[in-house]
């Protein structure tokens, strides 16, 4: 299986809190939210723009960020996202969520691979 396809799959679920988390030290626009999560993943994950604007609507009507036009002097004008007080707040209880479950994953699969060894 590709590698790609698995982080893709691994990723989908996680797509709020990774956007949330680009926001958390500055105000963004789509292209650079994109450009972001490419840098912080190392160059392995790449977010397509349908899937970045569906959670940014998403985000939006939560109230977990709010969306507002820059004063770009050059170029069309573009369209910035910034986290909110309560966004910040689902953020920090996705990221405990997130370690939450990965504990529990690793048990799982540190707990077969001894199984197999036993084997």
């Amino acid at each position: 299986m590709d590698i790609q396809l698995i982080n893709s799959d691994l990723i989908r679920g996680n797509i709020d809190p990774i956007i949330l988390s680009v926001l958390i030290p500055a105000d963004n626009y789509g292209y650079g939210i994109i450009k972001e999560i490419y840098r912080k993943s190392g160059k392995q994950f790449e977010l397509k723009e349908p899937t970045l604007y569906s959670s940014l609507k998403r985000l939006e009507k939560g109230e977990y960020v709010q969306s507002y036009w820059g004063e770009e002097t050059q170029g069309g004008r573009r369209k910035y996202y910034r986290i909110t007080k309560v966004g910040r707040e689902a953020y920090q209880m996705q990221v405990q969520a997130w370690h939450a479950a990965k504990t529990l994953i690793d048990c799982m699969i540190a707990s077969g691979e001894q199984g197999e060894e036993q084997g």
